[in-house]
């Protein structure tokens, strides 16, 4: 079914469905490696203590659009890095999706480390001290005593990422993503009905969006640890 001379429903879905997976990829990887850089923080090694913030520094305040160009042009045309085989028909599409989720990664594991380091704070100072009386390592006082806290105390922000994750994936169309944007970009070039497709696009990324927030504020609740 047409919503638009040129442009189906079929066809919207997809490019939403490829935000989706866009958003699910990236997610995953940016909390694993965001958390590896929070334990960096914490750590009492000097050399990974300020490897980790200066990570976050610099990377926290580097422009999203700059990080996803440089995996593309940089690491694929550059330096031939292209995380997919070149002999594949679908070699470009799939290594533009790949790039963008390392970019992703790359940029939002610098808030997801800073928002696991501020839920480690929240943990009273007196449960490391007592871990560390018992004979624990630094990595099981992380793993046993310090990580499940924080991370039942920083649900909620952790959703605020994943939000703000899921929006920013529009920058995709940068490198010629098929996502959600790029789309949005060709119906309004091809119709010119401004008002029309934004209200698509805004519908449909509130539909993304507004369920993951009351989903997320729900958990925070129900995980919340009693201090």
């Amino acid at each position: 079914m047409e919503v638009l001379p040129g442009f189906t429903v079929g066809q919207i879905l997809e490019a939403f469905w490829t935000t989706i997976q866009l958003t699910v990829f990236s997610a995953i990887g940016a909390l694993i490696l965001g958390t590896v850089l929070a334990a960096m923080r914490l750590a009492p090694v000097p050399m990974l203590n300020w490897i980790g913030t200066a990570y976050v520094n610099v990377v926290r305040n580097t422009p999203l659009t700059l990080i996803i160009l440089f995996c593309s042009f940089g690491l694929s045309q550059t330096l031939g890095i292209t995380l997919v085989d070149s002999q594949s028909p679908t070699s470009i599409e799939d290594s533009n999706f790949r790039l963008a989720v390392l970019g992703f990664i790359v940029y939002t594991a610098s808030f997801v480390c800073e928002t696991v380091r501020s839920g480690v704070n929240t943990v009273p100072l007196g449960q490391a001290e007592a871990a560390r009386s018992l004979g624990l390592t630094f990595n099981q006082n992380l793993r046993m005593i310090l990580l499940p806290q924080a991370f039942r105390s920083v649900i909620s922000p952790l959703g605020s990422v994943l939000i703000a994750l899921t929006k920013n994936t529009t920058i995709a169309s940068a490198i010629g993503v098929a996502e959600a944007a790029l789309l949005m970009k060709e119906m309004i070039e091809n119709t010119a009905a401004l008002m029309t497709v934004g209200a698509i696009f805004a519908g449909g990324f509130i539909i993304l969006t507004l369920p993951t927030g009351l989903f997320f504020g729900w958990l925070g609740e129900r995980l919340a640890v009693n201090r």
